[in-house]
């Protein structure tokens, strides 16, 4: 999944880590010297993020746990979805948060598979054959795709399922965002599994809009990726896809493997944010920053404290 781009309340620092990035990954690389070692650490390791608030939170709170271990971490955040697997390979960047399914289907070029610990396992094992990187442990939280429904609606009609929602899709309004209707892995895809969703009315609405709709009840159900801000809000709920239609997007540190020779220490601490992290979580420091404004580092510095 090429996961869509939600402009995080960027501080000073970051600001400062994009325009280093705008002058070339591999030149910020070399000024900070990714893989040395200072006296005042245990190495010198240089975090990447991808460009969206999610991406760029969950590096903040790698980079604190490696820094609270005892390593030098430097800041390569916001590097374009598209560019940062190459930035990792080159080691311009030593390694980044991605996602399972994102590496099985974007990067590997595979047929999408449905069962989590499976899709891991074969990204684990083709990463390090091809790419000599190393996937760490994966995180319970995963950006998927799904379907939001109002939260009244579902239990007005006893929703929980998308095969509930099949049932009852005479009866609802289904806010899309047209290319939804049209790939493969959207409303084709779910049809093909659950059978034709027959709504009562089918809107074509922009993605920036669709919780908006649903909020003014102009619409009961929209695609949504599953840590979507919005879905902190008890207006919504997320369905089931009970039929694993879409493959599992789990979140996990991908680390080059000469960097964890070298540096062995940085796992511990990098399975730990892993062990810690739901979907609810993820979503709910999305929210802290998308909706609330507040500062992606303050987020990962207070999630970071409650689990250190």
């Amino acid at each position: 999944m090429n996961h869509r781009l939600k402009t995080p309340a960027i501080s000073r620092r970051a600001a400062l880590a994009s325009a280093g990035a705008a002058l070339g990954i591999a030149g910020v690389a070399a000024l900070t010297g990714c893989n040395g070692t200072s006296d005042s650490s245990k190495g010198a390791v240089t975090v990447g993020s991808k460009a969206f608030t999610e991406g760029v939170i969950l590096s903040e709170i790698y980079a604190l746990a490696l820094e609270d271990a005892g390593f030098s971490v430097d800041r390569s955040f916001e590097i374009s979805g598209s560019l940062i697997h190459t930035a990792l390979v080159n080691g311009d960047i030593d390694l980044y948060p991605e996602y399972t399914g994102t590496g099985l289907i974007n990067i590997l070029q595979m047929d999408p598979l449905t069962d989590p610990d499976e899709v891991y396992e074969t990204v684990k094992s083709e990463y390090a054959d091809q790419f000599d990187l190393v996937w760490l442990e994966k995180s319970e939280a995963a950006d998927g795709q799904s379907l939001a429904i109002r939260t009244d609606v579902a239990e007005k009609l006893g929703i929980k399922t998308i095969s509930d929602l099949q049932e009852h899709a005479s009866e609802l309004r289904f806010a899309s965002q047209g290319q939804f209707d049209e790939r493969e892995d959207g409303l084709p895809a779910l049809e093909a599994a659950y059978g034709p969703f027959d709504w009562a009315e089918h809107e074509v609405y922009d993605e920036g809009l669709k919780y908006e709709v649903l909020r003014n009840d102009e619409a009961d159900v929209t695609p949504a990726y599953t840590t979507e801000a919005q879905l902190s809000d008890d207006m919504f709920t997320l369905l089931e896809d009970d039929k694993h239609v879409w493959p599992p997007y789990n979140v996990a540190p991908v680390v080059r493997g000469e960097v964890l020779q070298e540096l062995p220490g940085i796992e511990e601490p990098l399975n730990r944010v892993s062990e810690a992290l739901t979907t609810e979580i993820l979503t709910g420091l999305n929210a802290r920053v998308d909706i609330d404004k507040e500062d992606y580092e303050d987020v990962a510095r207070e999630f970071f404290e409650s689990i250190a």
